[in-house]
């Protein structure tokens, strides 16, 4: 699997599969999330709500992925994954990191054949962003997907894209 490191949007990405970093709501939030549901429309929130009502009455647990309609996005899917709020005190990687995991799984048993994560907990829930990409570089270099051909990370703002290719070395 390729992996590409792009400063932009991850709403306008033209991916099969295209990664929340939801709220453990499902139902819309801000940032990310709030950019996701905003421009994907009502089907993507449709689709969450019948999650919630369903099998994940109590939200979405972190570090876990599901897949929704990608609505007016011009990707297939959306893949909602919960990331940690970070924490100083408590060492909580391994969740960041089964966010990137799961979310390959979910996609890749869906057929696609390309992804597009955001920088996953590196906004409001205040993951340092340098240690944000390790964690997702970690995750993305290791994964051999059956179908996925290439994975982008899109970074949000040139201060975060700089350190991202200062980390990944690119």
């Amino acid at each position: 699997m390729d992996i590409e490191l792009v400063e932009g949007d991850i709403t306008v990405q033209r991916v099969d599969a295209i990664v929340n970093a939801a709220n453990s709501s499902l139902l819309g939030g801000g940032g990310v999330d709030g950019a996701i549901h905003r421009k994907g429309g009502p089907a993507i929130l449709e689709e969450t709500r019948k999650l919630r009502a369903s099998q994940y009455g109590r939200g979405l647990p972190v570090g876990q992925a599901v897949a929704t309609t990608a609505g007016r996005l011009p990707a297939t899917w959306v893949v909602h994954t919960v990331g940690p709020v970070f924490s100083a005190d408590e060492d909580r990687s391994d969740l960041l990191r089964a966010c990137y995991a799961n979310s390959l799984r979910v996609a890749d048993e869906l057929g696609a054949e390309t992804i597009a994560f955001p920088l996953i907990s590196a906004g409001v829930y205040r993951w340092p962003v340098d240690d944000a990409v390790r964690q997702a570089l970690t995750v993305l270099r290791a994964a051999e997907p059956e179908h996925i051909r290439l994975a982008t990370l899109v970074l949000f703002g040139a201060g975060t894209a700089a350190t991202a290719r200062r980390v990944a070395g690119a």
